[in-house]
């Protein structure tokens, strides 16, 4: 059970009750005014304890909300979106879904990793967990947006790429890794946005780009907290605590430098205001295309690579003496 659904139950009984006042209000020729606002100041209130200082835990379950805007509604939300199928190799794969489109006039390819709303269609899209095949496709796209000198955005939502047998069998981990090959070299800009869950390699495969941009309340790690937890402790069960020492959050990995960017979520979570999220982070995608499209190509891979360079650190040992 999403801990956040069950959190926001209250509140939504009190949303309800307001909106069954405001349509009495519109009907019936006693005002209910007063009431309304006092409801409202209520909601309010409650919405501020919920949402005011949730944990890493909690803000990995409000990335998972059902309501929760999808890669679709964000390309979607795009001027003349046109889809393109399959890898030409095994079969498409809908969990990746990737086409062209135009961002304020601007021609621009995208992709993005796609869950679904209900069972029927979490099944179809293969709950945003890609398969090999998905990535491939996603290496078409990459090569359409060099070949024509197109920005390539990315939307990022998964709980990590799909681990079954048949996956394996088919090349996953050779997928991913052509497609981090490919974007770490690919010379046109590249702008991913982390709009929900960033699991793992699932993620990383269409996150390497030359401006990162993230949602407040999604995470981005190099596994889930769950897995983690399982491969630490043994106990999936202590996800929550793993969720703390993986450092997931938006402001986290911005002081890292691993993301350039955050955009605000209404108070509440992105599906409280769905329209204005997905305008918050197209308007973002706008300002850092523009500003990478004025960079020199080979200026654009030289800070590309100066980027992921500059990442985390390592330690040598020589002669039995720690070294930075």
């Amino acid at each position: 059970m999403n801990v956040i659904v069950e959190l926001e139950k209250p509140l939504l009984e009190l949303e309800s009750k307001i909106e069954g006042l405001k349509r009495l209000n519109e009907t019936q020729r006693v005002d209910f005014s007063v009431e309304i606002r006092a409801l409202e100041a209520k909601a309010n209130q409650l919405k501020a304890e919920i949402f005011g200082n949730l944990t890493p835990w909690q803000r990995v379950h409000l990335a998972r909300h059902p309501r929760r805007p999808l890669a679709l509604d964000y390309i979607t939300a795009l001027d003349g979106f046109t889809e393109l199928h399959g890898d030409r190799t095994f079969r498409d794969d809908p969990a990746i879904v990737a086409g062209f489109a135009y961002l304020s006039g601007m021609p621009v390819y995208v992709l993005g990793e796609q869950k679904g709303r209900d069972t029927k269609e979490n099944l179809y899209r293969n709950f945003g967990m890609p398969h090999p095949e998905g990535y491939r496709k996603a290496q078409r796209i990459m090569k359409l947006a060099e070949k024509f000198r197109r920005p390539l955005l990315t939307f990022v939502d998964t709980p990590g790429a799909y681990p079954g047998i048949g996956a394996e069998e088919r090349g996953q981990s050779q997928a991913i890794a052509a497609c981090l090959q490919l974007l770490a070299g690919l010379r046109t800009p590249i702008v991913v946005n982390v709009t929900g869950e960033g699991g793992s390699g699932g993620a990383l495969g269409i996150a390497l780009g030359d401006h990162i941009i993230m949602l407040q309340h999604a995470w981005y790690s190099v596994a889930s907290p769950e897995a983690a937890a399982s491969i630490l402790w043994s106990d999936a069960t202590k996800a929550d605590e793993a969720a703390k020492r993986l450092r997931l959050t938006s402001e986290e990995l911005s002081e890292f430098g691993i993301i350039d960017e955050v955009v605000a979520e209404p108070l509440g979570g992105a599906h409280h205001d769905t329209q204005d999220v997905i305008r918050r982070i197209l308007d973002a995608d706008k300002r850092a295309v523009r500003r990478l499209m004025r960079l020199p190509t080979d200026e654009l891979i030289d800070r590309r690579y100066e980027k992921y360079r500059k990442i985390g650190a390592h330690t040598e040992l020589l002669h039995g003496r720690a070294a930075r």
